[in-house]
């Protein structure tokens, strides 16, 4: 894996924990994409703030059972469960700090980390669509001055496929209409004696 696919998937993870952090009702959720030069540690920072240590907790158990079960990824190491005041997820290329309020202030990370260039979850997900487009098209261009190298058995079937799908649509009604009505005798009128 090339170290801008690895960046793409970072960030499509800190993506997913963000999303759990607002599902979650986290506050101020904030990403800070860390200066490589300054920062040997780690690629990004997810910070967000609780109301109280239960809503810390329920944060940071969101986040890692959506990365377990969306990306089958597990924290390297999990920090602050017990007390909830300050829970640290470290996935080692980006570490999730869950706060409580008065907790984040007087730590101020991003005040420490000065260099680190901060993005909202909206705009850290502008980035990464904006990122995805341009691999995509760049992709889809490599494709087209390669020539057409589709084979052609795929080629048979999607020219076949509109075809099929009629047959189909005409063996279906076949299959559901009704059967007609019998005529039943009609009944003999009733004699009085």
């Amino acid at each position: 894996m090339t170290t801008s696919q690895a960046l793409e998937q970072t960030r499509i993870l800190v993506q997913t924990a963000a999303a759990a952090c607002e599902d979650k009702k986290g506050e101020d959720t904030r990403i800070l994409e860390l200066d490589p030069i300054d920062s040997g540690l780690s690629d990004f920072f997810l910070i967000t703030s609780a109301t109280n240590d239960r809503q810390a907790i329920a944060i940071s158990d969101e986040i890692e059972h959506r990365l377990k079960k969306e990306f089958g990824v597990m924290p390297n190491s999990v920090e602050g469960r017990r007390r909830g005041d300050w829970i640290l997820l470290d996935y080692v290329d980006f570490v999730v700090h869950v706060f409580l309020a008065e907790r984040r202030a007087f730590y101020d990370i991003e005040r420490l980390r000065k260099s680190a260039r901060p993005l909202t979850p909206a705009a850290f997900d502008a980035e990464l669509t904006a990122a995805l487009a341009a691999k995509t098209r760049a992709a889809r261009g490599k494709a087209n001055v390669a020539g057409d190298k589709t084979p052609s058995r795929i080629k048979k079937a999607a020219a076949s496929a509109p075809k099929k799908a009629a047959k189909k649509t005409v063996a279906l009604k076949k299959t559901t209409a009704r059967p007609a009505a019998k005529k039943l005798p009609a009944k003999k009128p009733a004699i009085k004696k």
